[in-house]
């Protein structure tokens, strides 16, 4: 794939006639019924079918960080990631710590876009006594598949807001999402979460015949809260009314997260930048079908990047509409 990958982007710089050549790029995404794969999906055929010559194939399932290891091995052309994991992934910390290869391979990760993963949904059922985060302890709770991005975002949420332990205080139970969202919904875990743009499609699968509500802690304020948030995560509010069955009366404060389309940095600059134009050009046409999709913006794409560089090809894009010095 190494070799395909080098061969392929010698010859696109040679001109943009090169476009016109079939290009198939790899993409993985976690479980493909997650807000933040169905946004990558998205991205693969607003582009398939609007750019040329070029075609993105969509894998689904599988855990990000491993997907970003074999973006910088050239096996894949594209996957999701963020500041934080290309941080760990770069310094071969946390998830790296056996892999010894992962900080030279950080070094062929790059950014092409960046877009919110969306806040965390801490959801119970309406009828539950848990009200707020702090009312967790003996609760079994899925956070996410151990090992993850997301697993260990949610315990640090609730560890920073409520100072609540998982395995001492509540059970965190070992699932991948979809057997977490279905323990959610035969009743077996008290509380569910799930990071997505509202309107998600679990919410709504569960609301069609039960009631839900999102819980927030007693407070986030305080020095824990903003040593957790750092320079990457965010508070962001739960809108109320998202949903027919959903109880809450007013906006729940939750966190949030920018995620990206990360992209090996071996494809051509002129690849990228039809790419990233093509998408955003075109992005406007899917929001009557998929309102979640407003949230996406040009001016969140470029921004904040840490230690993620952006794909020349995206720069380029990004300069050229005013969003990026």
């Amino acid at each position: 794939m190494r070799k395909f990958t080098l061969a392929l982007t010698a010859s696109l710089l040679l001109s943009t006639a090169a476009m016109a050549e079939d290009v198939k790029l790899k993409m993985a995404t976690i479980a493909p019924n997650l807000s933040a794969a169905i946004t990558m999906s998205t991205f693969a055929n607003v582009v398939t079918n609007n750019l040329d010559g070029v075609e993105i194939e969509v894998a689904g399932g599988g855990a990000a960080t491993l997907h970003m290891m074999e973006v910088g091995r050239g096996n894949l052309d594209m996957s999701m990631g963020n500041q934080v994991v290309h941080f760990l992934m770069s310094t071969g910390k946390a998830m790296y710590a056996k892999e010894a290869e992962a900080p030279e391979l950080a070094k062929k990760v790059q950014l092409l876009m960046l877009y919110p993963y969306g806040q965390y949904h801490f959801a119970v059922r309406a009828d539950s006594d848990i009200n707020v985060l702090d009312d967790i302890e003996g609760a079994s709770v899925f956070l996410g598949p151990q090992g993850g991005g997301a697993y260990n975002a949610a315990r640090g949420w609730i560890k920073a807001t409520t100072g609540l332990e998982v395995g001492e205080d509540y059970e965190a139970i070992k699932a991948n999402w979809q057997t977490g969202y279905q323990a959610f919904l035969d009743g077996k875990i008290d509380v569910y979460v799930n990071g997505c743009i509202d309107p998600c499609g679990q919410f709504i699968q569960f609301t069609e015949t039960e009631d839900v509500r999102f819980i927030g802690p007693e407070s986030y304020e305080g020095e824990a809260v903003t040593k957790f948030l750092g320079k990457f995560r965010y508070l962001d509010e739960i809108p109320a009314g998202s949903y027919a069955g959903q109880k809450n009366t007013g906006p729940v404060m939750s966190m949030n997260v920018p995620v990206g389309i990360l992209i090996n940095s071996d494809l051509s600059e002129e690849l990228v930048y039809n790419v990233t134009k093509t998408f955003w050009d075109n992005v406007g046409d899917i929001t009557s079908d998929a309102p979640w999709a407003k949230e996406l913006s040009v001016d969140y794409a470029p921004k904040n990047i840490g230690g993620l560089t952006l794909h020349p090809g995206a720069a380029r894009y990004y300069r050229e509409v005013g969003v990026l010095n």
